[in-house]
């Protein structure tokens, strides 16, 4: 007899889909590079599904020099021109700037000796908030920590990260658990 795997109703039935649902989504992230990468990422998805950018995050990574923020900030408008031209991407112009804005940023805190990951975690109180939904109904799209972090890192120059796409970003890097309570990765992702 096959058990059914419940999975949160927003995935579709795409291996690559419910991979990233099972061993990505709400898993706890601290890595400063990796937040930097998966903010912009989140970034890139406004206007579109995040299965769409899911789909080409690899191409991002090429086309981005692995996120790797001090390598970003050197992108010349022949970059910028280059990445107008990948079809491997979101063509853009203002996402693409985004993300080197966003370098700017990330690296202007690090300057200021300020861990991108720990900012970030500050939002929670340095913890995942474990959040009890039944139903995607419950589910908000933005809260006040989300609407704090959007303003803090707008004045840091960062772009395309509004209060829904930050709360997004902490859903996705697990700074809250957003999985249904009857989805099999609730516990998982509690237990971490």
């Amino acid at each position: 007899m096959m058990t059914t795997i419940i999975r949160c109703p927003w995935t579709n039935e795409d291996p690559l889909y419910q991979a990233y649902h099972d061993d990505e989504w709400g898993r706890p992230i601290y890595d400063s590079q990796d937040l930097f990468a998966k903010l912009c990422l989140d970034g890139q998805q406004a206007g579109l599904s995040w299965y769409t950018i899911l789909k080409k995050r690899d191409n991002y990574y090429q086309a981005y020099a692995n996120f790797e923020p001090a390598k970003i900030v050197l992108f010349t408008e022949q970059d910028i021109e280059r990445l107008m031209q990948d079809t491997g991407i979101v063509r853009n112009k203002l996402k693409v700037n985004s993300v080197i804005k966003n370098a700017k940023g990330f690296l202007a805190l690090q300057q200021q000796g300020i861990d991108f990951s720990e900012f970030l975690w500050d939002f929670v109180d340095g913890k995942p908030v474990m959040n009890q939904y039944q139903t995607m109904a419950e589910v908000p799209t933005q809260t006040p920590a989300s609407e704090a972090m959007s303003k803090a890192l707008k004045k840091l120059g960062f772009t395309f990260v509004g209060p829904t796409i930050c709360y997004a970003f902490m859903q996705a890097v697990g700074m809250v658990n957003d999985h249904l309570v009857n989805c099999h990765c609730y516990n998982k992702v509690a237990n971490k």
